[in-house]
């Protein structure tokens, strides 16, 4: 039986559109885009076309977009950077108990070297208060960062609120939208973000690349040393083909947005069936309507998720618990939201995306009914 994929908030396949896009990179215009001859202002030009991809898909000017290796990076280039930068006006952060690990181990980095670091909690749907970041904040506070939506469960945070909050007191925010990026419209003006980053392996481009959009007139420390490369920004000669992918990806996005509807009313059809097999023994992580269109976490009762997938070797998912020397730990997500742990041992992600389909979906809720 050929394997069904409902992992794609772990990574999607690179899309066809943007495998051909790469292919004349790969084969011929091999320049350096820093090279004065025609290879390498080929090269160059390609690289700001895939910034301007970019940039068009965000509703910013491409000079706001540097490419880097991934949200990782991106993460790590904000948080550091601005903590470098802005210190002399303050050394306090606040995020939120459910960040991702690029996000949280930053943040950890940053208290060993003086700074000051609140993690606010979120509800039993892992959504956050505006008001207990409001609450958080001090005189000394210089950056907000609020993922997007969490990459577990799927829940979409206030953003548009945050953002305003932020501005309102002149804190630099921050949001990590690796998660979201292709699946939700994101416009940084109107959600006033400072800072966003993206992840390509995402967003079907390759895994290696992503990008940060930095808001014009703000100026941070580089992560990377080196050469005046991205405007100074981050050295390194630039990754033209995985650049020219993310161009393409966010383009590729941007035109097919409303898929989103039909991934989403096929995520809810998956959902309902599993209800109607399972009954009380399952139940939903994340909010029932603020969450991805494409991400379904659910519990298991009374079993271990990562027991469940061993059985299921010819689908690849996600378990929220770790099964260690017979004992299981919640996600760090899970144990934020307040899930009974006896319930949350048994969760596992399934996430959608453009290339699922029913067949797919029908097939997995056979192998479940079966084991």
């Amino acid at each position: 039986m050929k394997q069904v994929y409902v992992d794609y908030n772990a990574s999607t396949p690179i899309a066809p559109e943007v495998r051909e896009a790469m292919l004349p990179f790969l084969e011929n215009h091999f320049g350096n885009p820093s090279a004065l001859h025609a290879e390498g202002a080929n090269a160059k030009k390609a690289v700001q076309h895939a910034r301007e991809q970019v940039a068009s898909f965000l509703n910013c000017t491409d000079h706001e977009i540097i490419f880097t290796s991934g949200g990782s990076e991106s993460n790590n280039h904000v948080l550091k950077g601005v903590f470098e930068s802005y210190s002399h006006r303050g050394n306090h952060i606040i995020t939120t108990k459910i960040e991702h690990p690029a996000v949280m181990n930053p943040c950890k980095y940053l208290e060993w070297h003086g700074a000051r670091v609140t993690y606010v909690g979120v509800d039993q749907y892992g959504r956050v208060d505006p008001n207990e970041i409001k609450a958080a904040i001090t005189d000394d506070t210089i950056l907000i960062s609020v993922m997007h939506a969490n990459n577990e469960v799927g829940t979409i945070q206030p953003i548009a609120e945050v953002g305003k909050l932020a501005k309102e007191h002149n804190i630099f925010f921050h949001t990590d939208a690796s998660q979201s990026v292709g699946k939700v419209p994101i416009d940084v003006n109107e959600l006033q973000i400072d800072f966003l980053t993206i992840a390509g392996h995402k967003l079907y481009a390759p895994k290696g690349v992503g990008a940060l959009f930095i808001r014009d007139g703000l100026e941070v420390e580089p992560l990377i040393h080196g050469a005046d490369h991205e405007n100074g920004r981050r050295a390194g000669t630039e990754n033209v083909i995985f650049a020219v992918g993310l161009g393409k990806a966010c383009e590729l996005a941007e035109a097919t947005m409303g898929e989103n509807e039909q991934i989403q009313a096929l995520r809810d059809y998956f959902w309902e069936q599993l209800q109607a097999q399972f009954n009380e023994r399952i139940s939903l992580n994340g909010h029932l309507d603020e969450r991805l269109p494409n991400t379904l976490n659910v519990n298991f009762i009374g079993q271990v998720g990562q027991d469940v997938l061993a059985k299921l070797p010819q689908v690849a998912a996600s378990t929220g618990s770790a099964c260690h020397a017979g004992e299981v730990t919640l996600s760090p997500v899970l144990a934020a939201m307040g899930v009974d742990p006896e319930v949350g041992k048994g969760a596992i992600r399934f996430s959608l995306g453009k290339y699922t389909t029913k067949e797919e979906i029908d097939t997995v809720l056979s192998l479940l009914h079966d084991i």
